[in-house]
């Protein structure tokens, strides 16, 4: 049997937001963005939207379309397929991608790593498509696993022809898609190992040296910034998908077909802006924090154990407004012996009466299996009553 409780946001509230300030949009209907065909702002945590504008309009996004050429090359390391020291031999078809590149040698080989960098950094075409042949073994193939993850991710504004986003017909995708795919390559903490550097050789076995500068400025326009993805042909015009984090909250940015570079760096650092100025995210079940609920345990050398949040739940929201939290915990049936660490319960959060988010609940310390020393000095204590 499992036992429900229902608990009012009380004693488990812990006191904490951040946001910046200084950013105010006085009329909601203004646009943060100047000479930008659309936007979209989204908290990362709960993906709840910031802002939009022009979301849903189907538009090439250049390189852009490169997060999710990333996405698929993480998912195939983090199951195996491929790891970051593996070589990859560039075919003469890779070596022969046109715009940006790092100038692939056909027939030289690369680690994965050195490939994956290039593309987070200077955005290499020769190395998209390096990577794709030696996950899918061709382009084309890669392409249909894209389109198939987009699906999955709920991006129904979007469909895919390349990996590189160089132009070419029936391909597109939207602002609120890319949020929705740069949200999910975020998951991916390795990401962050590259999309930081600023200045770096790219070393081919030849001993070749490639200079790469990264394509996005904001990394050292706006000190919040620690990852994104440009992109730019004529058809496109300039795009962006863009992270910021300030204390404990995350933020993703898409601006497309903006007029000029600056016009997508200045958008992006708008929305940011607006973000942390009018939003918070409280944190309201802390993982180093015990539950005011013990929990019953059966055969253990005591009858309750202290218990605690598996991870921290923050609750995002506009600061001018405080949300109603409230919690389901559902307690299992625990036999001794438990580990500390150990999952033996849930909780549900809901805001404003809505199912916000699930935390399992785990031990917070270790109980042993009563001993027949312990049985009998129980039983015993119970005849003295």
């Amino acid at each position: 049997m499992k036992k429900l409780f229902t608990v009012l946001c009380t004693a488990c509230l812990i006191a904490g937001s951040t946001y910046s300030a200084g950013f105010k949009l006085e009329n909601k209907e203004n646009k943060l963005t100047d000479g930008c065909k659309s936007a979209y702002l989204m908290d990362y945590d709960s993906g709840e939207c910031v802002y939009k504008e022009n979301e849903l309009a189907r538009m090439p996004i250049a390189s852009v379309c490169k997060v999710m050429t990333f996405t698929l090359a993480m998912e195939a390391v983090n199951e195996g397929k491929i790891s970051l020291g593996d070589s990859i031999t560039a075919s003469e078809n890779a070596a022969g991608m046109g715009g940006s590149q790092v100038f692939l040698g056909s027939g030289c080989q690369y680690t994965v790593e050195q490939l994956l960098k290039s593309i987070v950094v200077c955005s290499a075409n020769d190395s998209c498509v390096a990577i794709s042949e030696a996950i899918a073994g061709s382009e084309e193939s890669f392409v249909a696993q894209m389109n198939k993850k987009a699906a999955e991710l709920g991006c129904n504004d979007t469909l895919f022809a390349n990996c590189t986003g160089l132009p070419k017909d029936t391909q597109y995708s939207c602002a609120h898609d890319v949020a929705l795919m740069f949200r999910n390559l975020l998951n991916y903490n390795d990401y962050f190992n590259y999309s930081k550097i600023w200045l770096e050789d790219f070393v081919h076995p030849d001993n070749r040296i490639t200079s790469m500068t990264n394509t996005n400025k904001l990394i050292r326009k706006y000190s919040l910034c620690d990852g994104g993805k440009t992109g730019f042909t004529n058809e496109a015009g300039f795009c962006l998908a863009a992270t910021a984090k300030k204390d404990n909250m995350r933020l993703v940015s898409v601006v497309l077909g903006a007029e000029s570079s600056d016009n997508r760096f200045d958008s992006a650092i708008n929305l940011f802006n607006y973000g942390f100025a009018n939003y918070k995210n409280k944190i309201i079940l802390d993982k180093d924090v015990n539950l005011n609920d013990e929990f019953k345990i059966s055969c253990g050398k005591k009858p309750t154990f202290t218990v605690c949040p598996e991870k921290n739940c923050y609750v995002f929201s506009a600061i001018d407004k405080t949300p109603d939290i409230t919690y389901n915990i559902t307690a299992y049936d625990i036999k001794a012996p438990v580990q500390k660490g150990q999952i033996v319960g849930v909780i549900e959060v809901y805001k404003d009466g809505i199912l916000y988010d699930t935390v399992n609940v785990v031990s917070a310390e270790d109980v042993n299996k009563a001993s027949f020393g312990d049985n009998f000095k129980n039983i015993s204590g119970n005849w003295a009553l």
